[in-house]
């Protein structure tokens, strides 16, 4: 007859595979512990290369963006955080152009999945590494890329 199926060879089993656990427990609790101190390391924290963050509109050496208002990042973002407001001009030499007028990004809505980024052909918008965006109100969420930040 085999221990595991008598009184006694069930709780000597439950023994064995109590005091398993306690010398895991115990080699857990005896390991040095690692904390980030985060609110005072942020110029020094470490974040992963591939992060994406906040969607940015980086500007060229003139100051501008380089935004052609052309759509396909707004066509591309598949739940539509992304809203692209252009009117038509008319430029010095009798050509009409589309003009960027506002570049409207809800980063609530965002899943970070830089479809946008990748479908912008002039390299006008891409992700950052800044991770630090909590906000009381939702509304404070949409971004207006090309317009100044104050």
């Amino acid at each position: 007859m085999s221990n595991n199926n008598s009184y006694f060879g069930g709780a000597i089993a439950g023994i064995k595979t109590l005091l398993t656990g306690m010398d895991i427990t115990m080699g857990e609790y005896m390991t040095r512990k690692i904390t980030e101190q985060y609110p005072e390391n942020r110029k020094t924290q470490h974040v992963a290369e591939r992060h994406r963050g906040t969607l940015v509109m980086p500007k060229d050496e003139n100051g501008n963006h380089k935004c052609t208002a052309c759509t396909l990042c707004e066509k591309a973002c598949p739940n539509g955080s992304i809203k692209i407001v252009s009117q038509m001009v008319e430029t010095e030499d009798g050509k009409k152009k589309r003009q960027l007028v506002d570049y409207q990004y809800n980063l609530g809505d965002c899943m970070f999945c830089q479809l946008c980024v990748n479908a912008c052909n002039f390299g006008a918008i891409k992700f950052v590494k800044d991770f630090e965006n909590a906000v009381f109100n939702r509304d404070a969420l949409v971004k207006h890329l090309n317009k100044e930040e104050a």
